[in-house]
């Protein structure tokens, strides 16, 4: 069979069924293809961010790859953005990129790029294709590659002569790499510690942020006194009410060195040592104590969640109740002024269980967060590696992933017009998401980064900078322009009859949420 269907063939055989693509001339026979391998599904995006974005998404809720499709090295410049927030996540992806034919790369066409350069930034593995009968070999590595612990972006090149040309059949199926068990020794090396009456703190991230490994830290956290914090890198956390919440690490160093505060020794689960998004005048970089000695328990991508059940059995905290979050109480909206408080209080009321919540509220952020603790067990996806424009893209993923679980992406207006061709895919594939844009009109973050970072600018010149309200975006026209359902909330009381109607439905709905 011909190169495109022997990809397609061969990524179906390994378990990778469905493609966010946005093809160009150089991927018409994979295109083609598609009629030809009936158990692919491609996903058409506007834009290759999207793209990017919703493989992410569905690799943090299947943890197994998802494949995009781009055109060349410049399609592949537009996903690179959600690439390296997919990187930063350990998100398995199979990154597939077209390239003009062998011959006619020596003419120095107008997309002619250096492919490999643009995707090692963001790529754990890279490969270009030298020969059509390599096609199905190397399709299977690449998903290897994407699947191995922890995840990561595997990115094959194939010039598009190859895809036509005879390239033989499928790859046979091969086992995918476990994450290895942490050794015996570490796991006693670390209840030594935490039982030697120093002060320890656990940061966890990874797999050991969901479900059993989180049950586990709450045990020793109830039973040894040990303190427990969520990595601000985890792609995917399991929150809510009847469920162990430690503290994700904040954002800001002032706010995070306190946490970390007079730790002798900080042990880590999955998680790289903590440090501030950015580094600042008076700030240091590394936020647990100078003196605080950092051990790993279990290093990214092996077991975590075994680790901290061994661990937890021996400290002798198997079997230890754990005080939970109770959950939201449905009260009378207070009327009038559409406040943060009162839209962390009507999600946390209606979030159905099992809703996916992917987060880019950006400086809406805080109060929202802490009122979901008290909702209905969800998963919660965050940025992971701080480039806007992954919300709607990582909830169109996640969606797609997860058709029958709600899905909330909680976005701000600026990030969100990075990739707001996702609500046309959403509308498209009747993806049941519901977006509330956070309608501040304003990069509201960078009004505070411009005090932290000692700028100070807040002249006419600079504030035009921040301010995304001149001329005001209208949320609910954009999103009906791509056919989402949209409305706009300027009170409480409108908000919550909004949201509890959008959480009874099904499809794609948008609540603009004017908080300005």
């Amino acid at each position: 069979m011909i190169g495109a269907e022997c990809l397609l063939r061969t990524l179906v055989a390994h378990g990778v069924d469905t493609c966010f693509m946005n093809p160009g001339t150089s991927e018409m026979q994979f295109v083609s293809a598609l009629d030809k391998a009936p158990g692919m599904r491609g996903v058409l995006c506007l834009f290759e961010g999207v793209c990017s974005g919703a493989a992410d998404g569905w690799a943090r809720m299947r943890r197994s790859p998802a494949a995009t499709l781009l055109h060349l090295g410049p399609g592949l410049g537009n996903a690179l953005a959600n690439l390296h927030n997919a990187r930063k996540a350990f998100s398995p992806i199979v990154n597939i990129v077209g390239e003009h034919t062998t011959k006619h790369l020596e003419h120095d066409a107008p997309l002619s790029a250096d492919i490999e350069a643009f995707a090692r930034p963001v790529s754990g593995w890279v490969h270009t294709l030298r020969r059509p009968a390599a096609m199905a070999e190397m399709a299977a590595e690449a998903v290897r590659a994407a699947a191995g612990p922890p995840g990561q972006v595997a990115t094959l090149i194939i010039p598009a002569d190859y895809s036509w040309s005879e390239a033989g059949e499928p790859a046979p199926v091969s086992a995918r790499a476990l994450a290895p068990r942490v050794p015996d020794q570490a796991i006693r090396n670390a209840a030594i510690l935490i039982g030697s009456g120093q002060s320890v703190g656990l940061l966890i991230g990874g797999s050991a942020v969901r479900g059993p490994a989180l049950a586990a830290a709450g045990r020793l956290a109830a039973a040894t006194g040990v303190r427990v914090h969520l990595s601000r890198d985890a792609a995917r956390l399991e929150r809510g009410a009847g469920m162990f919440s430690p503290p994700r690490l904040a954002y800001f160093p002032e706010h995070a060195e306190p946490q970390l505060a007079g730790l002798q020794h900080l042990i880590l689960v999955e998680s790289k040592p903590p440090v501030s998004f950015f580094g600042y005048p008076t700030s240091r970089s590394f936020l647990a104590p100078t003196d605080c000695q950092v051990h790993i328990l279990a290093p990214i991508g092996s077991d975590g969640t075994a680790a901290l059940e061994a661990l937890a059995a021996e400290c002798g905290a198997a079997q230890v109740a754990v005080p939970v979050p109770a959950p939201a109480e449905a009260h009378p909206v207070a009327p009038g002024q559409l406040t943060l408080e009162a839209i962390g209080a009507v999600i946390a009321t209606h979030l159905p269980q099992g809703a996916i919540v992917s987060d880019e509220m950006v400086s809406s952020a805080e109060p929202i967060s802490r009122a979901l603790l008290a909702a209905a067990p969800h998963d919660h996806l965050p940025v992971t590696g701080g480039s806007i424009g992954q919300g709607l893209p990582v909830a169109l993923g996640a969606a797609i992933a997860c058709p029958d679980r709600k899905v909330v992406a909680l976005e701000a207006d600026g990030s969100g017009m990075y990739t707001l061709q996702a609500l046309w895919t959403m509308a498209r594939e009747k993806a049941d998401v519901v977006t509330v844009i956070f309608a501040n009109r304003r990069y509201r973050i960078l009004d505070v980064e411009m005090k932290r970072t000692g700028a100070n600018g807040f002249g006419p010149a600079a504030n035009a900078m921040l301010d995304i309200g001149n001329p005001d975006l209208n949320w609910v026209q954009l999103a009906e322009a791509q056919g989402v359902e949209a409305s706009r909330a300027e009170t409480a009381e409108a908000f919550a009859t909004q949201f509890e109607s959008a959480m009874r439905q099904k499809g794609p709905r948008l609540i603009e949420a004017a908080i300005d």
